[in-house]
């Protein structure tokens, strides 16, 4: 099972910028099974989004309320996916969720990380 830790949260004002971190750890096999990994977004009451995706290939996929404004990266050799988030809006505010998929098509879920933008 791979284990997923989220960093780069805080509070921003609206336009403002903030990079989301995530580091992936297990075991080789584990690891190696990854075949892509999400940022999703979710507030109290309500359903979990999905924000971006990377996969190992390197290809990507947003949502269309961040398109153009959010750039998902990746560091294959530390294990780390990145959300780089410009012109942020109060409605970005959220709990941001790291994801993997992998090649059996289970996964895991970090903690998350608050992101909170102020108008």
């Amino acid at each position: 099972q791979v284990q997923l830790v989220e960093s780069g949260g805080g509070l921003v004002q609206a336009g403002g910028s903030l990079r989301l971190s995530c580091a992936a750890s297990g075991s080789i096999s584990s690891i190696n099974a990854v075949r892509a990994m999400s940022w999703y977004r979710q507030n109290p009451g309500k359903q979990r989004d999905l924000v971006a995706t990377i996969t190992t290939g390197g290809r990507t996929n947003y949502a269309d309320s961040v398109k153009g404004r959010f750039t998902i990266s990746r560091d294959s050799a530390k294990n780390t996916v990145y959300l780089q988030m410009n012109s942020l809006k109060p409605e970005d505010t959220a709990v941001y969720i790291c994801n993997t998929r992998n090649v059996y098509g289970g996964g895991s879920w970090g903690q998350g990380t608050q992101v909170t933008v102020s108008s």
